[in-house]
């Protein structure tokens, strides 16, 4: 039988892992919906994964750039990353999450995405060879079938795409 996790303590192991990916210590990666995709966060590349909070919208910016978000006094910007893939937006409800760009980017950004799907351990995933994705620097699948697309953060975060928010 499963044993039941308090909401409280899934968050704290989960921030422990992130925290000890950046030391090295952990080969899982993170797994988000986007859309109707599943993709993988190498740890090493993400910061901390949030409810969404309050997003400010600014003017004159692209249909995927959301706005500001103020998190514990820091301004991120806020990024609907399946409409920057050219999908429908995330609607955002109960399930929607943040993903923080990891602090080693020096960038205060963050990607809006449908909801988190908790860690994922390599080793359980078979490589795939796809169809070149961009933004995906590789495809697998898992032992239910699932696609996963591991996305190439350090790629997406320096692209001139990403970083020109203006119309």
């Amino acid at each position: 039988m499963a044993q039941k996790t308090s909401l409280r303590d899934y968050q704290r192991d989960l921030a422990e892992r992130l925290k000890n990916a950046g030391t090295g210590q952990s080969a899982s990666k993170l797994g988000v919906q986007v859309g109707g995709d599943a993709w993988l966060v190498d740890l090493v590349d993400a910061g901390e994964v949030i409810p969404v909070p309050d997003i400010t919208p600014v003017p004159l910016t692209r249909p995927w750039f959301k706005g500001m978000a103020n998190i514990r006094g820091k301004l991120y910007s806020v990024v609907d990353f399946p409409a920057f893939l050219g999908r429908p937006p995330v609607a955002v409800g109960d399930q929607s999450r943040l993903l923080l760009v990891g602090e080693r980017f020096r960038l205060a950004a963050a990607l809006l995405v449908d909801r988190s799907l908790g860690l994922r351990n390599p080793a359980q995933l078979q490589p795939r060879d796809g169809e070149s994705t961009q933004w995906a620097r590789a495809e697998y699948a898992d032992s239910e079938g699932r696609q996963w697309k591991e996305l190439d953060l350090p790629q997406l975060v320096q692209h001139p795409d990403f970083l020109s928010v203006g119309v």
